[in-house]
C-alpha cells in the first residue's frame, strides 16, 4: 500500500493501485480513516507542546526582567494572541519563508547556547551516566517525537519539483534527519554535562538568566517555534477541512474555515492551561501520537503489504524480523511511556 498523493497535498489515504491486491482494498478505507486521524491528534497536540514551549519562555525571560511573578497560564493566553492569526494562513507558499526564517534563528540559538556550555570546562563526575530505568519510556517518546516530522513529510514531499529526491540514498529526508540528531545529541549531552539534573525541558531555559544574550537565546528560540506553527496547523487544517466542509454551502467557506481554524486554537489553548507542564506533556504526545504514526502504522502496513510475495523480505526474512523489533519497540513506547506520562502529569495536578 502506499500513501495517496492527490491535488490534496495531505491526502494521507491509501492510493488506488492497479497492482494493489484485492484483499488490501478492504482495509484501506479504515487504514486512511485511522491515519487521518491520528495525524490531526499529533498534529493539533503539537500546537499545545510548542503553545507551551513559547509560553514558558516568556514567563522566564519576562518575570526575570520585570521582576514580576506572572503564571504560566498568563503567558499562554498571551501567545494565543498572535496565533490566531498565525493560524489562519492557508497556503503553504506563504509559509516556507516563514520556517526558512525560523531554522536560521535556531542555528543562532544553538550557536549562542554552545558558547555558554562550553565556555567554562566541564566535569563529569558529578553527573549520573545512566538514569532510572522508569525514566526510560518518556525519554524514548520524547525523542520520538522530537525527530519524526510526519505531519509535514507528504506536504513537502508533494511540493517538491523533484519528489524522488526527497526518499532518494543520500535524499532530502535522510540528510535533514542526520543533521536533526546530531543537532539533539550535541545539545542534549553537553547541556546535561553542564546542568546535571537541572537540566530544564529546553536547555536554553538553564542559561543564565541575568545577561542579556542568554535572553536572546530563549527569545529566538520562542520566536523561530512561532514561525513554525502555521506549517504544524497546516496540515490537520487541511485534513479536517476536506471530512466537512460539504457540510457548508459554498459561499460559507471562507467563514467556515476561519471559525474552525479559530475555535480548534482556542480549545488547543485551553488543553496548554490545563496542564502547563511541558516535560511530561512531550513525552505524552510522543508516546500516543508519534510512536503511532512513526513507527506502528509504517510497520503494520509494510508487512502486510509484503506478507504473501516470496522473497519481499529479503534474505532470511530480515526485513520481517527488522519489523517485529521495531513493532514491539513501538508498543513498548506506547503502553509504558504513556503511563509514566500520565503518571507524571498526575504527580504534578493530583
Amino acid at each position: 500500500m502506499e500513501l495517496q498523493k492527490t491535488d490534496n497535498d495531505t491526502n494521507s489515504g491509501l492510493a488506488d493501485n492497479e497492482y494493489e491486491p484485492f484483499r488490501h482494498r478492504r482495509v484501506k478505507k479504515p487504514n486512511s480513516a485511522y491515519i487521518d486521524y491520528s495525524l490531526l491528534i499529533v498534529s493539533f497536540f503539537s500546537v499545545c507542546v510548542y503553545l507551551l514551549f513559547i509560553a514558558t519562555t516568556l514567563r522566564d525571560v519576562v518575570n526575570s526582567e520585570l521582576g514580576i511573578t506572572w503564571d504560566t497560564r498568563i503567558y499562554i493566553l498571551l501567545t494565543a494572541l498572535p496565533l490566531i492569526f498565525v493560524t489562519q494562513v492557508r497556503d503553504l507558499r506563504y509559509l516556507v519563508p516563514f520556517s526558512a526564517l525560523a531554522n536560521l534563528l535556531i542555528l543562532v540559538t544553538f550557536g549562542i547556547t554552545l558558547y555558554y556550555i562550553f565556555r567554562e570546562s566541564i566535569d563529569l563526575s558529578e553527573r549520573e551516566l545512566f538514569p532510572a530505568i522508569t525514566a526510560l519510556p518518556s525519554f524514548f517518546g520524547t525523542v520520538v517525537y522530537a525527530v519524526e516530522g510526519i505531519g509535514v513529510v507528504l506536504p513537502v514531499e508533494n511540493k517538491m519539483k523533484h519528489p524522488q529526491h526527497f526518499l532518494a540514498c543520500p535524499g532530502v529526508l535522510s540528510i535533514v534527519l542526520s543533521f536533526i540528531t546530531v543537532l539533539y545529541n550535541v545539545t542534549g549531552f553537553f547541556g546535561y554535562a553542564r546542568y546535571g539534573l537541572q537540566t530544564r525541558a529546553s536547555v536554553t531555559l538553564n542559561l543564565p538568566s541575568e545577561e542579556k544574550l542568554a535572553l536572546s537565546t530563549q527569545l529566538l528560540a520562542a520566536l523561530a517555534i512561532l514561525f513554525t506553527l502555521g506549517i504544524y496547523y497546516y496540515v490537520p487544517m487541511d485534513i479536517l477541512w476536506r471530512k466537512v466542509k460539504h457540510r457548508f454551502p459554498a459561499e460559507r467557506h471562507n467563514i467556515a474555515q476561519i471559525g474552525i481554524r479559530f475555535s480548534i486554537l482556542i480549545a488547543m489553548t485551553g488543553l496548554a492551561l490545563g496542564v502547563p507542564e511541558l516535560e511530561p506533556f512531550i513525552g505524552l504526545v510522543g508516546s500516543i501520537c508519534s510512536a503511532t504514526l512513526g513507527l506502528l502504522t509504517p510497520i503494520v502496513l509494510d508487512t502486510v503489504f509484503r506478507w504473501p510475495t516470496p522473497g519481499a523480505f529479503g534474505v532470511y526474512r530480515w526485513r520481517l524480523v527488522k519489523n517485529v523489533i521495531l513493532l514491539a519497540f513501538g508498543l513498548f513506547i506506547l503502553i509504558v511511556g504513556t503511563y509514566f506520562s500520565i503518571k507524571d502529569i498526575v504527580d504534578i495536578y493530583g
